[in-house]
Order: structure tokens, then C-alpha cells, then sequence
């Protein structure tokens, strides 16, 4: 029988296994008050752990009660008050015996459940069931992860490495080797008709001397680290900032952009990010300008897409990287731009990509836009495209884009 004792050190008046099962046990609940928690914060705060809130009823625990036992007979006449079809006035104070402020009324005497999480707790329940669709393992890259594969044995090692049965193996072969000769030779000596008793001793101590292990006998288990193929990945991360974006489009878009740098830096090591903004013209630009600098003009989604096809041919051939795009704008393309762009993205792009994914925040959500009826067209599986009209869509769009495929 193995006993197990957890030495992890937990924080102050709390305790890590019961905050893991409390963790995986209502995790629903804290990930919808978390999903509320996003909607209100800032974009700086957006990785930040924080106070989360569980309705009491959602963690209340089932209770036994113990009935009057034994045997009861009991008569029930029916009623003389109500017949078939009547509606039944509800009871004053909630019914029953109660004192009218039971959960009939909400049960307001009773407080949400306050729950604390930490920074990488809040970012495992944030993404811990997202992933970038079909990636795969391509190339080899620049190697970060490695294995560790077993080569066989080593004379030399760390006692948490000796392998007993080895060393064993070895000493009773090394016995063997040397005892023999000497055992052959001692039992030709006691054949003899006057047994020599010197010599006859003589080899009995040189037999006794041979040492049962020596350290010439030990081994140690070898291993050395192989190299993994790793997923190599690109993310070219395309926003409208032309005039027609006004400050909560931004916000929306803003928002949604650092979602996604934030679940591909923390679900995967070896993602490349490709930030382009345009207006009637494109440019790469680095996370700062693309998040805070400000830009207006008019709109021209062909010359992002062309950027982006360009810095593919570049930088990014499609046979050694996972290629995953992702645009937002309002849709307000004028002219052939809107076909165009559609021919450039379902023609071009897509036989390039992994995935992409259009995000349109527009002004009225029951106008399709010039772009959004082009895109439309699209007939990929490679692609998806959705809508954001407010701050609390902009994390369920982003789980449902990024869902976890089945396996």
C-alpha cells in the first residue's frame, strides 16, 4: 500500500487541492462570470486575474433530511374548492411554512460567492479550450522542444539513474569470469589422494577476496534529448482603421486582436504575429502602432490582402509554416475594391492558409456590408466570418472561431 502526501506549498489560510477540485468542479459557472469580467475591463487589464462571482444557488450542496418513519395511513379527500381548469392564486410568502424570503423571491438574504482567481488561472479558463485549426506538425524550425530518449547504458551516472538489475547482471558475470579458473583448480586439488591443505587455502581466500559488487559493475540508465518537430505558425492579424472606423469599432476591433495575442503567445511558443493596418493603403506595422497609434483615410481592403500575400512569398513559404489570418473591419468597401477582394482572398490567399477569419463590427447589424455580401460567396472551409456589435460578443465570436476540433 503506497501513501501519498502532497508537499506543494499552498498560500496563505488556503488550500491548493481544495481550490483545484473547486476549480474543475464549477468551472462553468466561473468561466460565464469570467466571460462577464472581460466585457467590462480595460484592454490593459485584460490578462489580470480577479474577483469573480458565483451565484449562491449555483455551489448550494444536496441535502438529506430524515422523514417520520414507520408505517402511515393517510386519507385524502380531494377538494372542494377547485375544479378542472381553475388557476391556482400563489401562496403569500413564497408557500409552505416559509417566512417570505425564500428563493421564491430570489432569496435576497443570501450573497453571491466571491471567488478569487490568479492571473494564469484566469488565463487557462479564458482559453484552456481554443486552438488554431489544422495545424500540424511541418518542419523542424528552431528546436525548443525536445525529448528524452533512453541510449542505452553509462558507466558513470546519478544514483537516481542506477539500474539495479543491470549492475547485478554484471557483477555476477564479472564472479563468474574470474571465480571459475579458481574453482576448477581448487576442486582438482581436492581430488587429490593428499589434498595440498596450503594451496587448497590459498585459493579459497583469493575466492573469498573476489567482491560480490564492484564499481566497475555499475550502470547507468542513459538518455539524451532528441529533437521534436514543433508547429511553426504565422498570424497575420489585418485591421480597418480607415475614417469610417470610429472610436468603439476600434475598441471592438482592439479587443478582439488582443484576445487573440493573448491565447496564441499562451497556447503556443513557436507563433509569429503579422500586424497590417490599412486605410487606402497598407502597412506593416509593430504592436504598438497597430494597437495605440492613430490613422484615418479612406478604404481599400485589396492593398492589406496584397501586403499580406507579399510578406508570405517573403517571409513565410506555405510548405514550412502554418499560415492563419484573421481581419476586422465595418465592411464599408467601395466600388470593384469589395470583388476584388474577395477574388484575391478565395483565389490567392486561402490555398495558402491554415485559416481565416473576417470580423465585422458594423453600424447596423441588419445591413449586410459591400464586403461582408462579397465574402459571402466564399465557399471554403478554410474560412469563417462573423459579427460584433458589442464588447460582450467580441470572447464568444473568438471561442466559437477558435474552437477545439474534434479528434
Amino acid at each position: 500500500m503506497s501513501t501519498i502526501i502532497d508537499r506543494r506549498l499552498n498560500d496563505r489560510n488556503k488550500s491548493a487541492v481544495n481550490r483545484e477540485r473547486f476549480l474543475r468542479r464549477y468551472k462553468e459557472q466561473i468561466r460565464k462570470s469570467v466571460s462577464d469580467i472581460v466585457a467590462e475591463r480595460s484592454i490593459t487589464d485584460m490578462d489580470r486575474g480577479g474577483q469573480v462571482r458565483i451565484p449562491a444557488k449555483d455551489i448550494r450542496e444536496p441535502q438529506f433530511g430524515h422523514g417520520q418513519g414507520g408505517d402511515r395511513e393517510m386519507v385524502l379527500p380531494g377538494n372542494h374548492k377547485y375544479a378542472k381548469g381553475d388557476k391556482i392564486p400563489r401562496p403569500e410568502g413564497g408557500g409552505g411554512k416559509g417566512n417570505g424570503s425564500g428563493e421564491g423571491q430570489g432569496d435576497p438574504g443570501q450573497d453571491d460567492f466571491t471567488f478569487s482567481l490568479s492571473r494564469d488561472e484566469f488565463m487557462n479558463l479564458f482559453f484552456d479550450d481554443l486552438e488554431l485549426p489544422h495545424l500540424v506538425r511541418n518542419v523542424l524550425g528552431e528546436v525548443r522542444e525536445y525529448k528524452m530518449q533512453r541510449a542505452g547504458y553509462t558507466p558513470s551516472g546519478v544514483p537516481a539513474n542506477l539500474s539495479v538489475v543491470r549492475s547485478l547482471r554484471n557483477a555476477m558475470a564479472r564472479r563468474i569470469a574470474i571465480g571459475a579458473p579458481l574453482k576448477r583448480e581448487l576442486a582438482e586439488l581436492q581430488q587429490r589422494e593428499v589434498p595440498p591443505d596450503e594451496e587448497i587455502a590459498e585459493l579459497q581466500r583469493r575466492l573469498d577476496r573476489i567482491p560480490f559488487l564492484d564499481e566497475f559493475d555499475l550502470r547507468y540508465r542513459h538518455r539524451v534529448k532528441i529533437p521534436q518537430p514543433i508547429s511553426r505558425a504565422v498570424m497575420f492579424c489585418l485591421m480597418d482603421v480607415s475614417a469610417s472606423m470610429d472610436e468603439n469599432k476600434k475598441d471592438l476591433a482592439k479587443r478582439f486582436f488582443t484576445l487573440l495575442y493573448l491565447f496564441l503567445s499562451r497556447k503556443y511558443e513557436q507563433v509569429e504575429l503579422v500586424f497590417i493596418r490599412h486605410t487606402d493603403n497598407a502597412e506593416e506595422v509593430d504592436e504598438e502602432h497597430f494597437f495605440h497609434d492613430p490613422q484615418s483615410g479612406g478604404t481599400v481592403v485589396l492593398s492589406a490582402l496584397k501586403l499580406m500575400q507579399e510578406i508570405i512569398a517573403d517571409r513565410y513559404p506555405a510548405e514550412a509554416w502554418n499560415i492563419y489570418g484573421a481581419q476586422v473591419s465595418d465592411g464599408d468597401a467601395f466600388g470593384a475594391d469589395p470583388e476584388k477582394s474577395r477574388a484575391c482572398l478565395a483565389e490567392q490567399l486561402l490555398p495558402k492558409l491554415r485559416y481565416f477569419t473576417y470580423i465585422e463590427v458594423p453600424d447596423d447589424s441588419d445591413r449586410t456590408s459591400p464586403l461582408a455580401f462579397a465574402y459571402q460567396r466564399i465557399d471554403s472551409d478554410k474560412f469563417a466570418m462573423s459579427t460584433v456589435s458589442d464588447r460582450s460578443e467580441v470572447y464568444p465570436v473568438l471561442r466559437e472561431l477558435f474552437h477545439k476540433e474534434a479528434a
